[in-house]
């Protein structure tokens, strides 16, 4: 049989913003009990009064801070090099029957530059691709027959090379990118591979956005 303080724990550990909010004491007990309410009884399949809940929240909150101090230890401390390149062009086109064929074409082109910056990501209904400003001349001539929705330049990419184990990670990226957020950074594109995640944002935000990552990286020492 799970109990009320089990169930509590369940909904809130899956939960890394409520988790912080209510480690930070910067939410309403009350208010998150209330919110989930209809949760906790579900799970426990019977009726549950609303003060049980916060009689658990009250004592879940100690062990969040330790357990949300011990995850961005472990996020932040695993994580490899911090790579930043600069002068980067950004594309989006509308998918087509034609745009691998482009996508081919550039990657031909570029096969023999072993130090470009290229990303090409297919979505469901249009493509993005990120390269090297230098060779943004190549992309343009073989997208030339495609419909372009998007481009922009001046643009810099800081690429994360992640631990192997980040995908079990619950709220992985959230620390990473609420960090960022709270600086006031706009990310103007997400890019990720199993191992590595890159963001993409201008270049005047470059250098406080490898400051606050290395930061973040430098702090979990100390933990």
């Amino acid at each position: 049989m799970i109990t009320v303080s089990q169930a509590v724990e369940s909904v809130i550990k899956v939960k890394p913003f409520l988790a912080e909010s209510l480690s930070e004491g910067i939410v309403n007990i009350s208010s998150v009990a209330r919110k989930i309410h209809p949760q906790i009884e579900q799970i426990v399949k019977k009726n549950i009064k609303e003060g049980a809940i916060v009689m658990a929240l009250n004592r879940l909150i100690p062990n969040l801070n330790k357990s949300l101090h011990n995850n961005l230890k472990n996020i932040m401390g695993a994580i490899g090099d911090i790579i930043v390149r600069s002068n980067l062009s950004d594309f989006t086109y509308r998918n087509s029957n034609t745009i691998f064929k482009c996508h081919t074409n550039v990657m031909n082109q570029i096969v023999d530059h072993q130090d470009i910056f290229y990303t090409f990501v297919r979505g469901v209904f249009e493509s993005n691709l990120v390269v090297s400003s230098s060779f943004e001349n190549v992309v343009i001539n073989n997208f030339k027959n495609e419909d372009m929705i998007w481009k922009s330049n001046n643009l810099s990419a800081i690429t994360l090379k992640l631990p192997s184990n980040n995908t079990q990670v619950t709220g992985f990226y959230y620390h990473i990118l609420k960090a960022l957020a709270w600086e006031g950074i706009n990310l103007k594109e997400v890019i990720s591979t199993t191992n590595e995640f890159t963001i993409l944002v201008n270049d005047e935000d470059i250098d406080r956005g490898f400051t606050i990552l290395k930061g973040m990286k430098a702090e979990s020492n100390y933990v």
